[in-house]
């Protein structure tokens, strides 16, 4: 057994000093402390229930579509370095083929690594729209397929657990019923859709809207679009990239105000050059350039980010004025709610998850914590 003892730690909604035991899971606030291994940490450390990115393709140099289980490893350490410590493997439209063997490292990477825990997978892609389709591949792009689904899931062994498509395309419904079937969050993305079409959707069980405001139809005083029902349906759980490029942070405010706190998610969506140096990268086959911390295409099409989570929940305190607490959930309790793991992560509670990560005042991490292990270490 371990323990942080005498520590600042956000429980119960705020953040106050408490004694913390823990092995994999937490055993005991406030008590059961008694012989532990004292963890030290410094002066000023907050600890928290550790970060989940839903939306994430690569990190260190490696992608989700490299299709290895050591690719998905140089993510999982890569990603610890953040506060991260579960992550969603995120494909992009790609040949069925390479799909399929993406889905098949998940599979076989399995639960545990040795950094962020592989929570599954968000397929983004192929089911997207021609218009909206941002740094994804047009020649590999499919009409939404129930069946097609089934099969990308059973390479995944069933770890499927976000899927984005575009409403408007026909098929759209019998995959929204697949998803609803099968637990797995339909998330409306790279869609041209009406309003009207985008709210359909939400009736017939689509509960999330895929890096909101970016690749989809725009908000207009006579068509709200994806973007508008995005902010009006509470039904829906918003992604956003909290990196003031993909979102200015006046729209990152208007989010704020238009949804429950518990409706935004913050992602990264970042892609293999992130924790690497400027320079020339790759994102589906397609050369991405990175300079002063934004990826793109060389026609200057933004290609994913080099976001970090921390930095996003600086920026959703900082640029946004959420709390402390209110910038956290979103990196925290909100994405676990939205994949329905509420009950063993997401926040710091007695049997749950011993997931943490360690800030210091300006959100810079000093410490991850995954399953009770020691995986980072800044300090």
């Amino acid at each position: 057994m371990k323990a942080f003892k005498n520590v600042r730690a956000y429980i119960d909604g705020k953040v106050r000093t408490a004694d913390i035991a823990f092995d994999g899971k937490i055993a005991g606030i406030d008590s059961g402390t008694d012989g532990a291994e004292a963890v030290r940490l410094p002066d000023g450390a907050i600890v928290t229930a550790g970060f989940i990115d839903t939306h994430v393709h690569g990190a260190g140099g490696a992608d989700a579509m490299d299709g290895t289980t050591a690719a998905l490893d140089v993510i999982s350490k890569t990603l610890a370095r953040e506060g991260t410590t579960a992550f969603l493997a995120t494909t992009m439209t790609a040949p069925r083929e390479q799909i399929l063997s993406a889905l098949r490292a998940v599979a076989e990477y399995g639960d545990e690594g040795n950094g962020a825990q592989v929570l599954g997978v968000h397929l983004e892609g192929p089911f997207i729209s021609e218009k909206y389709k941002g740094a994804q591949r047009a020649d590999c792009i499919r009409k939404p397929s129930a069946e097609l689904l089934a099969e990308f899931n059973r390479a995944a062994g069933g770890r499927i657990k976000t899927v984005t498509f575009a409403p408007e395309q026909d098929g759209a419904d019998g995959l929204i019923k697949y998803c609803v079937d099968n637990g797995i969050v339909a998330s409306i993305g790279h869609t041209a859709a009406t309003g009207d079409q985008a709210r359909r959707a939400a009736d017939a069980g689509a509960r999330g809207v895929t890096h909101t405001f970016n690749a989809q139809s725009p908000f207009s005083h006579r068509d709200v679009g994806a973007a508008g029902v995005a902010l009006g349906d509470d039904r829906l759980v918003c992604e956003l990239i909290a990196d003031c490029i993909h979102v200015s942070a006046e729209a990152m405010r208007v989010l704020a105000r238009c949804k429950p706190t518990g409706k935004i998610v913050l992602i990264t969506d970042a892609i293999r050059a992130k924790g690497l140096a400027d320079g020339e990268s790759e994102l589906g086959g397609q050369a991405v350039f990175v300079k002063d911390g934004q990826a793109r295409l060389k026609d200057g099409t933004l290609a994913g980010s080099v976001l970090k989570m921390n930095v996003a929940v600086r920026n959703m305190a900082e640029k946004v004025g959420m709390t402390f607490e209110q910038a956290v959930d979103c990196a925290t309790i909100n994405p676990a709610r939205k994949l329905g793991l509420q009950d063993e992560r997401g926040s710091i509670a007695v049997g749950k998850r011993a997931d943490f990560a360690v800030l210091d005042k300006d959100y810079n991490v000093l410490a991850t914590f995954v399953n009770g292990k020691q995986v980072y270490r800044n300090y």
